[in-house]
């Protein structure tokens, strides 16, 4: 393996934490490599818009190698036939690197997504930890089972194990990087795979230091590899690749089913989760204070860049101006700043790009007719920002009503009774998630039963944990990821049948 270098200038948190950049090369095997072409790709600071690193542009031939490198790995059993407990002792290892850089990965995640820093140090970095150490317990965990079949009379013992289903592509979004990244990684190596890893194109810096880390607990060279490129290129490859066993993608719904479509030609396993536009739904009897606070945090989190953000408001009638003044008094004191500043609430968008398709769903949001409550600038900042917008009283029919925004733009209506809530909750495209705020228990977990979505949370929102598979109905994926179901995912299940004689 090639030696990790000391690359650039350090970057700086808001106590003067000074960390260095990881590896800016692919890692590819056990080697730390330039694309193959020499192409590199820019990586911007999205709170000021400054290029501070460079990643390898991957292509299709960088890919090869790094599937060859993943399958020699798969087929030499240095990982999926070491001994289960030894296999989750280093998944737990992993864990343990992560938590011991936790402040690094945090500012690493600042400067690449543009998130806060005491954000990313209480949700991203304890979610990656925590699904390592979760996952490394499923390592010894993967039961297989005895079949009573009845056969032809005669006496046979039948049995079914799951295996691990071979080399896995995944492919892994900018809005929470380490935490997508590692949700993937963990789970397919706690069933025994070896993974061809392709993070976000604008975040790739703490998917590289992640690798980093994972070789320095013991992980075996080839099992993990982390090829950096843009989407139609490098992640396209991967999807087309010929010795891909299985693809697990988080992103929009547009490339999911592009992936879907690509996957059908060789009948590759595939799991997605995908977009949503999640309902909150509140209710007169609610805790009307933490009922606004809880749909103003569901939306505007992570600047609202989060495939399960609450972005639809309904709200008992009654009690609908109430509480959409409370969430917008809400939004007003959330601070817009750069991700390094303790007391920033909402950083920058990630890019220039998102910046402007969220600016001109909110041009499309006036345009409509909808009552502005509150927002709609950009704060008069320079980098990415958008302040937390909402929207009253919108058409059904409008398009920040229909469609994923992925921005900090709310959107409220009003309802009359449980009936007309859940219609209107469930007449979208999506089914990621919803959230319920209400006193009457009964009507909460009867209103779950009838919501079309794959999460429903109750008086509160966001809250997911390893042992939960999370993943959504309708145009919001296919399969889920973390829990018991998240880790089987990778794996192939076989029987074995055996006549016995007398």
């Amino acid at each position: 393996m090639n030696a990790p270098s000391t690359i650039a200038a350090g970057l700086h948190g808001e106590k003067g934490h000074e960390v260095r950049l990881p590896q800016q090369k692919m890692l590819i095997g056990g080697s730390w490599d330039a694309a193959g072409d020499g192409r590199t790709i820019d990586v911007e600071d999205p709170a000021t818009g400054q290029v501070f690193a460079s990643v390898p542009a991957g292509s299709a031939v960088d890919v090869d190698r790094a599937v060859t490198k993943a399958r020699a790995a798969f087929e030499s059993a240095v990982w999926a036939r070491m001994r289960p407990l030894d296999r989750g002792k280093i998944i737990e290892a992993i864990a343990r690197k992560i938590e011991d850089h936790a402040q690094e990965l945090a500012l690493l995640e600042s400067y690449d997504n543009g998130k806060a820093v005491h954000h990313a140090l209480a949700v991203d970095v304890p979610a990656a930890v925590d699904i390592f150490r979760y996952m490394a317990g499923w390592a010894s965990k993967i039961y297989g089972q005895v079949n009573p079949i009845s056969g032809d009379g005669r006496q046979y013992h039948s049995y079914s194990v799951r295996e691990p289903i071979g080399v896995v592509g995944q492919i892994v979004p900018w809005n929470y990087p380490l935490a997508m990244a590692a949700w993937k990684i963990a789970s397919a190596l706690a069933a025994g795979c070896t993974i061809v890893l392709k993070p976000s194109e604008v975040t790739p810096l703490t998917a590289l230091r992640l690798a980093e880390l994972a070789l320095e607990a013991g992980l075996p060279e080839g099992v993990l590899n982390i090829v950096t490129g843009y989407g139609h290129e490098a992640g396209q490859a991967l999807v087309e690749h010929p010795g891909i066993d299985k693809i697990a993608f988080t992103g929009s719904t547009r490339v999911g089913k592009q992936i879907v479509q690509t996957a059908a030609k060789d009948l590759k396993r595939v799991t997605l989760e995908l977009g949503g536009k999640s309902p909150s739904l509140i209710f007169a009897d609610a805790d009307i204070e933490k009922a606004s606070i809880g749909a103003a945090l569901a939306i505007f989190f992570n600047s609202g860049q989060v495939c399960l953000a609450a972005s639809r408001l309904y709200v008992e009638r009654s009690v609908f101006d109430k509480v959409v003044d409370g969430v917008a008094q809400v939004a007003k004191s959330f601070k817009l700043g750069h991700g390094r500043d303790p007391d920033t609430m909402l950083g920058p968008l990630v890019s220039k790009v998102q910046q402007g398709r969220v600016l001109d769903y909110i041009a499309q949001g006036k345009a409509s007719g909808a009552d502005l409550v509150t927002g709609g600038g950009t704060g008069d900042r320079d980098g990415y920002f958008v302040e937390p917008t909402i929207f009253a009283n919108p058409d059904a029919d409008a398009s920040i009503v229909r469609e994923e925004i992925f921005g900090p733009v709310l959107v409220a209506t009003p309802f009359d009774d449980v009936d007309d809530v859940v219609r209107q909750a469930n007449d979208t495209r999506y089914g990621l998630a919803a959230n319920i705020w209400t006193r009457d228990l009964s009507r909460a977990h009867l209103t779950a039963r009838k919501l079309q979505a794959g999460t429903v949370w109750i008086n509160t929102h966001g809250m997911n944990d390893p042992s939960a598979p999370f993943g959504g109905v309708k145009e919001s994926g296919w399969g889920r990821e973390v829990g018991e179901e998240g880790v089987l995912h990778y794996t192939e299940t076989k029987t074995v049948t055996a006549l016995l004689d007398d």
